[in-house]
């Protein structure tokens, strides 16, 4: 298969087509609960995950709060989407303008995460593709530190593994299981062509039960 992304076909797949097509694989809870917004509306954007887990603490040495983090985004390869779990934590943010900014350097393709982003302006400005539960300006230092990282990890409801394929756009953040990503991305392949021509038809004047009699796609 062609890798996912190398397809032209790749640029039309949405979150919603590639939603459907895990149903169509029998996996049914892929799509994260909660709407983790873009910074920038029309966002899309997709990699292969790099996780990293936060947890509570404010025992971390304040002299080195960022030892951790430093060694995750520096080891960040290109084609990578960041995945920052922090059990949907409100106690700070996790990530901003120079974590981007390093994650840019390395190639990363964006940040999906459960908690709060700050330097939002700044982000927009470098252009990063950053997904996220909410904002706050606080610092994470003294509040929260790295638990694990490159680990299987929760975001809403949903496992992504070190190495799955993350999609996200303006309608939510959807897993692919590394050992189903053929089949589901030949499906979601199958789907992006098949929408077009159904939408073409629809727009000429054809009924909804004429195109899902005819193609079995709405």
């Amino acid at each position: 298969m062609i890798p996912f992304g190398q397809d032209p076909v790749d640029l039309t797949i949405t979150v919603p087509m590639m939603s459907d097509s895990c149903d169509r694989a029998g996996l049914r809870n892929q799509v994260a609960e909660r709407w983790l917004a873009p910074l920038v509306p029309g966002t899309r954007t997709y990699g292969r995950a790099r996780t990293v887990r936060f947890v509570p603490d404010a025992t971390t040495d304040p002299e080195r709060p960022y030892d951790d983090a430093i060694e995750f985004i520096d080891g960040t390869s290109p084609g990578d989407i960041v995945i920052v779990a922090t059990g949907n934590s409100n106690a700070s943010a996790f990530w901003g303008e120079l974590f981007s900014a390093a994650a840019t350097g390395r190639g990363a393709s964006g940040i999906v995460t459960d908690g709060n982003l700050r330097d939002s302006d700044k982000i927009v400005a470098l252009g990063f593709p950053a997904f996220s539960a909410g904002r706050r300006p606080i610092d994470f230092r003294g509040r929260m530190k790295v638990d694990q990282m490159s680990i299987p990890v929760d975001i809403g409801g949903v496992t992504i593994a070190p190495g799955d394929l993350v999609m996200a756009d303006d309608d939510g953040v959807v897993v692919i299981p590394a050992d189903q990503e053929e089949t589901v991305v030949s499906y979601a392949r199958e789907r992006a062509r098949g929408e077009s021509t159904v939408l073409q038809e629809l727009l000429a004047g054809s009924t909804l039960r004429e195109v899902w009699t005819k193609h079995g796609i709405l």
